[in-house]
């Protein structure tokens, strides 16, 4: 498996990832601040709703005596008035009723007060709502009745006809009935009933009581306005719905409750003013806030839960908005960045108990049991978080009601997105600004420790000898101290090359004097007579004396090539003539040795020493009938491959050992065998061929065949350029 090369840089970049845990720590030490702040915000709400309650305790006046102290209460029967936002056109369309239409409550069979017959859901039935505006109560009826039968234009009598009976008890506590009753579509005034209905002088007009009568495709549509200060805790509507025209019979009476008798009304709920003012006075203008009474009928509200951000929100408004170049380019590259992929930003959710009658929930259940409580709830539509409070109204040792306050997290939310801003600004800049400190420092250090390897490489050749010094740097650092000890390493090494490559010719100088005594003293003897054994002896010692003298011409052999090379003159000529007249000699000189010559007969044109490249040949051709079988001949070749000639000489016989190619190519290294070993070989010969081979600006390589039955060696020289 390939092992991916990993530098300096690349490791510092890698360790400078790390940096990238910065944001993970900001952001989990983030959250567990907004935790705190969560904290400290249900702390603060459930204060406001003690607070608000403390302002609302032992006040009997502001609570209904008899909505609150009702066991339970009835949808249908005990009615809210809902805090209307704009006033209503009394024109019987129902068109400003139409933000609450999923307020409105549909009577049908269990609201039958009376039936002739069997009730049909087609004989009639009716949607009904109440709101409060500017001191009027308002009420909606769309009515659906097949055969409405409208009041004749000559009677005097509001009971033979489909009419409207409204109860009530006034501030006071006293019980009064009106009746609706019309010609036809239009405006309406009611008639109180002071008696029997059926009786017209019973009746007297009440113009306070105002409405619109307009018939519909299914029935007809009704609207009322009645003052606030006509109307106490009790209210019922009823209908009296007549079929026959003829005999004017009441066929079915279907309300909201009993209007017969004052104790089998139901009860109305009016927002009250009071505690309204009291909510105002109190200033809180960023909670939501509701009192309730004990059966979570809503008394009042004030704020709105799209705005209330919490505690943090006049920090958040009056925070500096600084113009600087910075908080330009936050502003247009890095905050949309931010806000795609890491931030959520705060936006409008559903509020489920926008005008809602009644709160409902466990901190609601909680207060009205005598216990402040706070909880956490979703939005609708899951895009907010809002805190919920309550906190129990007391009237002696009963609970009257409780008062609720909402918050939404868009304050604490923004003040993270605030603190989340900050800490990625500051974390870019640390991770930027040291990420290419690193780089730098580490460019800095893999420059420096490439230059010393380069001069590593350069200061010592292929063959080991020492070409140029390591220069020394004067840095106090580590890699200085490893500048200078390989300065004074490489030094040591030349000296000790230079010392090497000197011995061969010192020794073959000191050792020449001795041998040409013994020679000499050898050839004296020689001419004295001796007897057989001492002739022998003698022929030995000239035998060892002879190699010795030709070890020494070996070793001074290379030293004396190479000084030549120095001062030695090229010229143009052919290689391949050189070639060819050098295999000629060399068939003569190893007549016991076949050759097989291939040499391309057009003129191959080198610039050159033809001398030495002829001694190259020399050393090939001897180190290859060497090692050769006499039976196999000496392969030698001489072609054109491009721009070079490409020498080669190739014999048969063992092969090289592994790893050793291109060692033979160094001073003193052979590899012969024993039987091999009649004359002295120092390992020159492929050495010598490689300095005349680099004179030459040319390769040497020395392999085993493709057959792997021998050894060859090959030569590529440059031609000679051609002058265009």
């Amino acid at each position: 498996m390939p092992k991916f090369p990993f530098g300096l840089r690349t490791k510092i970049i890698l360790i400078s990832s790390f940096l990238l845990t910065l944001p993970w720590v900001g952001y989990k030490y983030i959250l567990e601040m907004e935790k705190l702040l969560r904290q400290g915000q249900e702390q603060t709400l459930v204060g406001t709703t003690r607070a608000v309650a403390t302002a609302l305790n032992e006040r009997p006046k502001l609570f209904s005596g008899q909505a609150s102290f009702l066991e339970s209460v009835k949808k249908g029967r005990d009615l809210y008035a809902y805090e209307l936002q704009h006033p209503i056109k009394l024109d019987g369309q129902l068109n400003d009723w139409i933000d609450y239409d999923d307020k409105m409550v549909h009577y049908g069979r269990e609201y039958v007060q009376f039936s002739r017959r069997p009730y049909s859901s087609n004989s009639i039935s009716f949607r009904h709502i109440v709101g409060k505006y500017d001191g009027y109560l308002y009420a909606a009826f769309e009515v659906s009745d097949k055969t409405p039968i409208m009041r004749r234009k000559d009677s005097i009598r509001v009971d033979r006809n489909d009419h409207l009976i409204i109860a009530m008890t006034s501030p006071d506590g006293e019980f009064s009935r009106y009746v609706v009753s019309a010609y036809e579509d239009g405006w309406v005034n009611a008639w109180q009933i002071n008696g029997n209905i059926a009786d017209p002088g019973s009746l007297s007009q009440q113009n306070q009581i105002q409405g619109y009568w307009r018939n519909t495709d299914q029935g007809y549509n009704i609207e009322l306005r009645i003052p606030l200060s006509f109307l106490g805790n009790k209210l019922g509507f009823a209908f009296y719905d007549i079929n026959n025209a003829r005999n004017r019979e009441i066929d079915t009476i279907i309300g909201t409750s009993n209007t017969s008798h004052l104790n089998r009304l139901g009860t109305v709920l009016v927002p009250s003013p009071e505690i309204e003012k009291i909510l105002k006075g109190m200033g809180h203008t960023s909670t939501r806030i509701w009192v309730i009474d004990r059966h979570q009928r809503v008394l009042a509200q004030t704020g709105n839960i799209q705005e209330s951000n919490g505690v943090w929100s006049s920090s958040i408004r009056y925070s500096d908005n600084s113009e600087s170049w910075w908080s330009q380019i936050e502003k247009k590259f890095l905050h949309p960045l931010y806000y795609r992929y890491l931030i959520s930003k705060p936006t409008d959710f559903v509020d489920s108990l926008k005008d809602a009658a009644l709160v409902k929930g466990v901190h609601v259940s909680q207060a009205l049991s005598g216990r402040g409580y706070s909880h956490w709830r979703q939005s609708e539509d899951g895009k907010a978080m809002i805190l919920a409070a309550a906190y129990p109204i007391w009237l002696g040792d009963n609970v009257m009601g409780a008062v609720v306050a909402e918050e939404s997290t868009t304050g604490i939310q923004t003040l993270r997105n605030r603190a989340l801003e900050e800490l990625l600004n500051a974390i870019l800049a640390i991770i930027a600004i040291g990420t290419v400190t690193l780089f730098l420092f580490a460019s800095k250090i893999s420059s420096r420790i490439r230059r010393l390897r380069d001069e590593a490489e350069l200061a010592i050749d292929s063959q080991g000898r020492i070409q140029q010094p390591i220069s020394p740097t004067e840095d106090t650092d580590e890699i200085g101290d490893l500048s200078r000890s390989l300065s004074a390493m490489v030094g040591r090494l030349g000296q000790y090359n230079h010392y090497l490559e000197n011995l061969s010719s010192r020794l073959s100088h000191e050792l020449r004097t001795p041998v040409a005594v013994v020679r000499s003293s050898i050839e004296n003897l020689s001419m004295q007579n001796q007897d057989e054994d001492s002739q022998r002896y003698i022929a030995r010692a000239q035998d060892g004396v002879h190699r010795l003298s030709t070890i020494l011409s070996s070793m001074t052999e290379a030293t004396r090539i190479e000084q030549s090379l120095q001062g030695a003159e090229k010229e143009r000529f052919p290689l391949n003539e050189l070639v060819s007249g050098c295999m000629q000699g060399y068939q003569m000189a190893y007549p016991n040795q076949a050759f097989d010559v291939k040499v391309e007969k057009s003129e191959i044109l080198i610039n050159g020493a033809p001398d030495y490249l002829a001694q190259l040949l020399d050393k090939l051709v001897a180190n290859a009938e060497d090692f050769s079988r006499d039976q196999d001949a000496i392969e030698v070749s001489l072609m054109q491959k491009g721009r070079s000639a490409v020498l080669t000489v190739s014999n048969y016989g063992p092969l090289l050992p592994q790893d050793m190619s291109d060692q033979l190519l160094n001073s003193m290294v052979s590899v012969r065998a024993q039987s091999k070993q009649t004359k002295p070989h120092l390992g020159l010969g492929l050495f010598i061929a490689r300095l005349i081979t680099q004179y030459h600006n040319g390769t040497i390589h020395l392999r085993n065949r493709r057959d792997n039955k021998g050894v060859e060696v090959t030569i590529s020289l440059p031609l000679e350029k051609v002058d265009n």
